[in-house]
């Protein structure tokens, strides 16, 4: 399997693209502006689009993708655009982006018998079969309703962690996993600690409380995402210091990596 990073920035500023990776050719994960980077053939190519929530800078590409790529699909005779979230997710893009004022219902055009995008519910927990990948529905703790995902490869997970704060349920999965490798968010520094609690993000210092948890015994690399563009520097170097100068007894180092749009992993 083959994972391309198509955006993973906490905002929008000249090189940074909102979250969005690209499993194979035909998944997407979220939908934020790194899709923009794509082709129309490439955008024409995708067949399901996994959400984590309903934030904008996850969803944003998702109408507009469907508008670019509308003609390219029906004249192909595509099938629907198969979009898979969380019930409160589906909710809120039907009653907020796709409502005929925001944006055109492609659940109804060309008509409801035949549209260009159907939503599929998902549930935490849940294993999906999607594009012939095994993903399942992991929980995240935010201000909406959130998930994580762990996709099943040859070399074990690629484990997403959605947006997200201190989540033990999350943990105690992924520790009966074999992670090939992790994407966990930070999305503030700790000088905005309190803000990050408040809106349900990380920040390294409960980042790091979160990789406590990780089973001794389990290693892996961990690609930080989703930083504020004006404050990826000062996150970085924070992990770094709690990450490299441990100051517990049970205190272990980590792989620890920033994430950037443009990569592509194989697994």
């Amino acid at each position: 399997m083959r994972v391309r990073v198509l955006g993973c920035s906490g905002a929008i500023a000249q090189g940074c693209r909102t979250t969005s990776f690209l499993l194979d050719d035909d998944v997407l994960i979220d939908a934020g502006t790194g899709v923009g980077d794509l082709s129309l053939d490439e955008m024409a190519a995708v067949n399901h689009v996994l959400l984590t929530h309903s934030h904008l800078d996850h969803v944003a590409s998702l109408p507009l993708m469907l508008d670019a790529v509308a003609a390219l699909r029906l004249a192909a005779g595509a099938p629907p655009l198969q979009v898979h979230a969380l019930p409160g997710t589906i909710d809120a893009l039907k009653v907020h982006i796709f409502n005929n004022l925001i944006w055109p219902d492609f659940s109804a055009i060309p008509s409801a018998d035949t549209p260009l995008m159907r939503f599929n519910a998902i549930h935490v927990g849940e294993t999906l079969q999607v594009g012939g990948k095994t993903i399942e529905v992991l929980p995240a703790v935010h201000t909406v309703p959130a998930v994580g995902y762990a996709v099943n490869s040859a070399s074990g997970h690629w484990v997403f962690s959605g947006d997200t704060e201190r989540n033990p349920a999350f943990w105690q999965r992924v520790n009966q996993l074999k992670v090939a490798l992790l994407i966990i968010e930070t999305a503030f520094s700790d000088r905005e600690r309190a803000l990050a609690k408040r809106s349900l993000h990380l920040a390294p210092s409960t980042l790091a409380e979160e990789l406590d948890q990780i089973q001794c015994d389990h290693r892996f690399p961990i690609y930080i995402t989703h930083t504020k563009p004006a404050e990826t520097g000062l996150i970085m170097e924070e992990i770094r210091r709690f990450d490299q100068t441990p100051n517990r007894d049970n205190d272990v180092r980590h792989d620890i990596r920033w994430l950037s749009a443009g990569q592509t992993f194989e697994l």
